[in-house]
């Protein structure tokens, strides 16, 4: 979804990746430990004096630390660029914007494809499962080593908003506020099937060999198909419509298996797009992490009887993979503690692909909803 535009066109400017080097080990929910530990982050804007403007940007299962601005040399700006720079949303001459990649990934952040210092081979699938708590706690430990004691709100779409809602479970004294967009307390079934589809996809190659693919061919037809499904479910059938309709690749039927159809065409290239960037061991990870989580009913507040956490949860109308429902959830969980909460439903034919999208009436949104927090 990134756009063309010119590098000084009011946008977050050029950025580099930084790494934070925690040498300890991590105690994941699984009961296993993990470390050393790297994580990759980018920033934004400058750290005020008391160190109070801090907003945490959380990325979606696919994405990274790349949320806006440019790397050197490059046209195309970061996932969020819209939304992060100068008198937009997230306003870097107000705050100080950080995005780190998740523990699990595979864009500079320790991960399965990462060198085990047991046996200075790659993880592999000898990586510990992680758990999106255990993502957080990594991203505590980027906080705190940045003096950062309480951050002004943290923020992102889909996995990014469980992350968010992670962030005020487990840590509600460090967060003043929590923008959860196109999210959910948990996954459902449906959910569940569609990361499990995809695992079984990538897992079906036979480059996969178990995990240990490193050094040799990797499973990339699965982890092609794997995006081929993720990918349509992150649109709606009004916006394939008319994006595709029934038009054909050329003018006449090939009468083969071919790609006859526009919309073959379009999730052909975007599996093998995404193979070029993306690790299949860190896909099976992540989806699983997402699956786990679960901060439905008590599990949410049972951690902390009270919250002063301040939440914005937006929605949209067309999104089927995590439905305006399921959002929903999320407002009547706090409503129900007496948490403050904001709602709010936009219209779009976008479908999850929304919270990429929709980023004139999401500035609006979080300008305001940011200002209040004031």
């Amino acid at each position: 979804m990134a756009k063309k535009v010119k590098a000084n066109a009011g946008n977050a400017g050029i950025v580099k990746v930084k790494t934070f080097e925690f040498e300890g080990s991590l105690q994941l929910e699984s009961g296993k430990s993990l470390g050393p530990i790297t994580i990759a982050y980018e920033t934004w804007g400058t750290l005020n004096h008391d160190r109070s403007n801090a907003v945490l940007i959380a990325h979606a299962f696919s994405g990274d630390s790349h949320a806006a601005g440019f790397y050197e040399g490059e046209t195309v700006p970061g996932w969020w660029d819209d939304l992060i720079g100068p008198e937009k949303a997230f306003d870097t001459d107000k705050y100080f914007i950080i995005c780190p990649n998740v523990i699990g990934g595979c864009r500079g952040s320790t991960g399965p494809a990462s060198i085990n210092p047991a046996t200075g081979k790659p993880y592999a699938t000898a990586f510990p499962i992680v758990t999106i708590g255990d993502m957080v706690l990594a991203q505590k430990k980027l906080i705190d080593h940045l003096g950062i004691k309480k951050l002004l709100s943290v923020a992102g779409g889909s996995m990014g908003g469980m992350l968010a809602l992670e962030w005020a479970a487990q840590y509600p004294d460090s967060v003043a506020s929590v923008i959860p967009i196109a999210a959910a307390l948990k996954h459902s079934p449906q959910q569940i099937a569609f990361d499990e589809v995809g695992r079984q996809a990538v897992m079906a190659d036979p480059n996969w060999n178990g995990g240990n693919y490193y050094g040799g061919s990797a499973p990339e037809k699965g982890l092609a198909v794997a995006r081929m499904i993720g990918h349509i479910t992150y649109m709606s059938k009004s916006s394939m419509e008319e994006k595709f309709s029934r038009r054909l690749k050329n003018d006449d039927l090939s009468f083969s298996f071919n790609a006859d159809f526009e919309v073959e065409r379009y999730l052909r290239y975007r599996g093998e797009n995404f193979v070029g960037r993306f690790d299949a061991n860190s896909y099976l990870y992540i989806t699983k992490a997402m699956d786990y989580f679960d901060l439905s009913g008590e599990k949410f507040f049972g951690r902390n009887k009270t919250i002063n956490t301040k939440f914005l949860v937006i929605a949209f109308t067309s999104d089927w993979l995590y439905p305006v429902e399921q959002s929903k959830e999320i407002v009547k969980l706090m409503k129900s503690r007496h948490v403050d909460v904001s709602f709010c439903e936009i219209q779009s034919e976008y479908g999850h692909d929304s919270f990429l999208v929709e980023t004139d009436e999401e500035s609006h949104l979080i300008k305001h909803f940011l200002k209040g927090l004031a």
